[in-house]
């Protein structure tokens, strides 16, 4: 048993080893203090200014961009995604230092501090090529979906809507929301809804991948701008990083990478903007001393184009979050069981107080959502104590997470274990003079543990599935790696996938946990 224990360890730290020092770049360092590093938030899910490339790498616009800013302000880059719902807090823990990704400045503007425009954007409305709705005017009755806090949506119910898109709204069957956009089209194919609205350069991109199966409505919700959003207050790095793109403006890197993306028509980085939105001034550049570039790569315009890697190539990027899906399960199990069965013991106390603190906790982690769990214990050390925590504390996270969650499961079901064994034995026990804690390991434990091993093996195998709900702090597992893969190709296949990968790794726990079963036969 011991030996087995080491094993597990070790083997759990190599796969958290390698799992953290991924494919991309959001895990080559740990050092996120804004000193020496530029820590930039973004949607791994929203080609084509953050994604997914063919060689598993992120890539996009945005990340384009960011990239060189870091390199010339002589800061190394860390590409960190973030689950959208949680950008807020992220910039305000300093786990990122901008937000940087298509990211919309309109009804934003007291929240952030903000650097100019840089790309203006449009909402549009998506249907499907032979689909009715001709005009917004036709999507009364008609059921819309939107990614969630969204600019779409803003355009629709936020406090700065016109009044023509309110009523549109109200006009509605019904109002979706979904994380992400390759969930939004999959919605529209399959029929379950009737249009989606989004931004024009996300909606290009996708209707690129999936042909003529989808077309525009030339008709516009809203224009807005993007810009780099940083913490209220930082106009230090947002100075910093303003100059920086008024350089690349003017010997023409902006311009490449522009036209590389195709965005040439959507650009609107200005040397003409003096003063930022909250009237604070604009670095000075002097674009007369600065020499414009000579590249012929200008003209580019294929990275709009969604990549459309093989089967061997999702299998592959799949197989790297594996590892990192790997490592949240094995840790989990290498401090959940143990952990278990002293909260099991509490609960069991004679001391009624010890009973009651084992009972609370209990409760709180079986009747809460454990997404909401890994939101306390990621975000905690900074809103409660102050504390900044580094990179690598996202992986603490998860594993401090889901242990304390699943040690409450284990728990119970080891107290329904040990209270189902007869009193009779330990009375047996004590006659035979054996203490208290020979009567647990020798006489008590064994037996439980083959009783309990039926929803032992039911919450390990829960346990794979639920690793994918790492991606509420952002740390990418195999699940949240598939769908950054199936928005990046805009295809189902990735999600499929992955769906083969948990099933074939469950079906191995399914056969190892029955082995340990019958090896306990004799105890029957």
């Amino acid at each position: 048993m011991k030996k087995f224990m080491a094993l597990l360890l070790v083997a759990g730290m190599t796969l958290s080893l390698t799992a953290c020092g991924g494919s991309t770049d959001t895990a080559k360092t740990d050092q996120a203090d804004g000193k020496d590093t530029f820590t930039v938030g973004f949607d791994q899910d929203f080609p084509p200014f953050g994604y997914v490339g063919d060689d598993g790498e992120f890539t996009g616009f945005d990340i384009e961009m960011a990239t060189e800013c870091a390199a010339r302000m002589g800061k190394k880059i860390v590409l960190q995604p973030i689950d959208w719902d949680a950008k807020d807090m992220e910039l305000e823990a300093g786990t990122i230092d901008c937000i940087w990704n298509g990211f919309t400045m309109n009804g934003r503007e007291d929240n952030y501090t903000w650097s100019t425009a840089y790309v203006d954007n449009s909402q549009v409305v998506i249907v499907k090529k032979d689909s009715n709705v001709h005009k917004l005017s036709d999507l009364k009755g008609k059921r819309l979906i939107v990614q969630s806090d969204s600019s779409a949506l803003a355009a629709l119910t936020g406090d700065d809507a016109t009044k023509e898109n309110k009523k549109l709204a109200a006009s509605l069957k019904d109002l979706q929301q979904v994380a992400d956009y390759n969930s939004a089209f999959m919605n529209l194919e399959s029929g379950m809804v009737d249009a989606i609205a989004m931004d024009i350069g996300v909606a290009s991109y996708q209707m690129s991948a999936k042909g003529d199966n989808f077309r525009m409505l030339d008709e516009r919700l809203s224009s807005e701008e993007y810009g780099i959003g940083f913490k209220k207050g930082n106009t230090k790095l947002r100075d910093e990083v303003q100059k920086t793109l008024l350089t690349m403006l003017a010997d023409g890197t902006f311009e490449q990478i522009v036209n590389k993306w195709g965005l040439k028509d959507s650009a609107c980085l200005s040397e003409k903007d003096t003063t930022y939105i909250d009237g604070g001034k604009v670095p000075y550049v002097d674009f007369s001393k600065i020499q414009k570039k000579n590249d012929k790569t200008t003209e580019k315009s294929d990275g709009v184009k969604a990549n459309k890697g093989g089967i061997w190539f999702i299998m592959k990027q799949l197989g790297s979050g594996m590892l990192a899906t790997l490592s949240i399960f094995v840790f989990t199990l290498l401090f959940s069981l143990p952990l278990g069965l002293l909260i099991a013991a509490v609960r069991m106390s004679r001391f009624a107080l010890l009973r009651w603190i084992a009972k609370i906790y209990i409760s709180i982690m079986r009747g809460t959502p454990l997404m909401l769990q890994l939101l306390v214990v990621f975000f905690a050390p900074y809103y409660v104590f102050g504390i900044s925590t580094p990179y690598m504390y996202r992986l603490y996270a998860v594993i401090i997470g889901f242990s304390l969650n699943y040690a409450a499961y284990f728990a119970e079901i080891y107290r329904s274990g040990i209270q189902s064994i007869p009193q009779g034995q330990r009375e047996a026990a004590q006659v035979m003079g054996y203490g208290r804690r020979q009567t647990f390991f020798r006489i008590i434990f064994p037996q439980m543990v083959k009783r309990v091993m039926p929803p032992v093996t039911n919450e390990v195998i829960t346990l794979v599935k639920d690793t994918s709900l790492a991606f509420a702090i952002a740390y990418t597992e195999m699940f949240t790696m598939a769908k950054q893969i199936a928005s990046a190709q805009a295809s189902l296949m990735p999600l499929f996938i992955a769906g083969l990968f948990y099933y074939i790794f469950n079906f191995v726990v399914a056969f190892v946990m029955e082995a340990i079963e019958k090896k306990l036969d004799y105890y029957r």
